[in-house]
């Protein structure tokens, strides 16, 4: 079976299974229908050849290292990941922007998802990052962007690997649909291993999230009663997850727009980080540093002239880590609609000067609300640790 015949199976695999999900594009089936036979006229595509590779050079622009510090001063991993999220999203919707506009020149794409960001090790603010962008996998509409992110030195130091889920799109407004994409083709193992992944990866998001729905068992209801029956002691001195919150507002204005008529998703992401970062400071008491990004979903588009309502809270709190939530709520310029655009949860790490870990106190649940966010950070926090233990 040769290959030209190998795409026309995926791709009408695709086209079928797409068919009761997926608007039809603009001006009907049978330009939908002409558009993929033309697709059939590009060679197809293997992930090596969406391969994006970009320095940040720290080393030599000191404007931009000066840009990237927390503080102006030396001291181990001195560097702003907010803004490295920013720049990462960026990537990631490049690499992607690629691929799509071989077949819809017209088309964008838009960020839905970042999945579990793992900081393995800190940031050198003096040596230049190098990100490596590439398609891991194609479905239907959407596309998973791996990144892996370096620093060059004997040896190279793996600062963290990110995957971000995209949704190519095309029209305007309430027109706009998915698009359908031709499937790549993986020739080689480390090809196929990194598709596979990506399916497990989704896979386990899926199992997760009816995981962290499930009522508590025997073991985190004596838990939860724990930490309530200590708030209910004459002495009680602890720290109460109510009053560990922190919130911002902002305008959107045209200077942030991306696509036409909506904001760019890497700032979002960004400004909900800062305010986090600075709500776990309510807990640790040294320095608070992120190691992990559980998750960033992207919910709805942020247009311009939008009013959001950034929320921070922590949840949760063990040993040296502190688990904080943040969403974004927009408000449309007519205040005719209210509506969540984007929840995120990152887990930072309590160290000193020499970043060595340092403890932090317990917070405690008061109402159902509370207990319901603890439970849910509990749960994830494991099998965060997990990965911890296994760098």
């Amino acid at each position: 079976m040769d290959k030209r015949r190998q795409y026309q199976e995926k791709l009408n695999e695709q086209q079928k299974a797409s068919s009761t999900a997926s608007k039809p594009m603009k001006g009907g089936d049978k330009k939908a229908s002409d558009k993929l036979k033309s697709i059939l006229d590009h060679p197809m595509t293997r992930p090596i050849d969406t391969s994006l590779i970009k320095p940040l050079p720290l080393e030599s622009d000191q404007a931009l290292r000066r840009r990237f510090m927390v503080m102006d001063e030396s001291i181990a991993g001195n560097f702003r990941f907010g803004l490295l999220l920013e720049v990462l999203d960026k990537m990631a919707e490049e690499t992607a922007l690629d691929y799509v506009n071989r077949f819809y020149p017209e088309a964008r794409v838009v960020t839905a998802a970042i999945d579990n960001i793992l900081v393995r090790n800190p940031v050198d603010i003096t040596s230049d990052i190098v990100f490596s962008a590439r398609i891991n996998h194609v479905g239907r509409s959407s596309l998973e962007i791996g990144i892996r992110v370096e620093q060059q030195g004997d040896p190279v130091s793996h600062i963290a690997s990110c995957y971000f889920t995209m949704v190519a799109r095309s029209g305007m407004g309430e027109s706009a649909v998915s698009v359908k994409l031709p499937p790549l083709e993986y020739t080689d193992e480390i090809e196929k291993e990194r598709a596979r992944k990506t399916l497990a990866r989704r896979d386990d998001y899926k199992q997760q999230q009816a995981v962290l729905l499930e009522p508590p068992s025997r073991e985190e209801y004596q838990m939860l009663t724990g930490l309530h029956m200590t708030q209910e002691t004459p002495d009680f001195a602890g720290l109460r997850t109510r009053g560990l919150t922190a919130d911002s507002w902002e305008m959107m204005y045209p200077e942030r727009e991306n696509v036409p008529q909506k904001i760019f998703g890497g700032y979002l992401i960004r400004r909900a980080f800062e305010l986090s970062s600075i709500c776990s400071e309510l807990v640790a008491s040294d320095r608070s540093i992120v190691v992990a990004v559980n998750r960033i979903n992207f919910f709805q588009p942020v247009r311009m002239g939008d009013k959001l309502h950034y929320t921070s809270r922590v949840v949760y709190t063990h040993d040296s880590f502190v688990c904080v939530e943040a969403s974004i709520e927009r408000i449309s310029r007519d205040r005719t609609s209210i509506a969540l655009s984007n929840s995120c949860f990152f887990t930072f790490v309590n160290v000193d000067r020499e970043m060595v870990r340092q403890p932090v106190p317990p917070v405690f649940p008061s109402n159902y609300a509370e207990d319901a966010r603890y439970l849910v950070a509990h749960r994830s926090h494991q099998t965060l640790a997990r990965e911890i233990r296994e760098i």
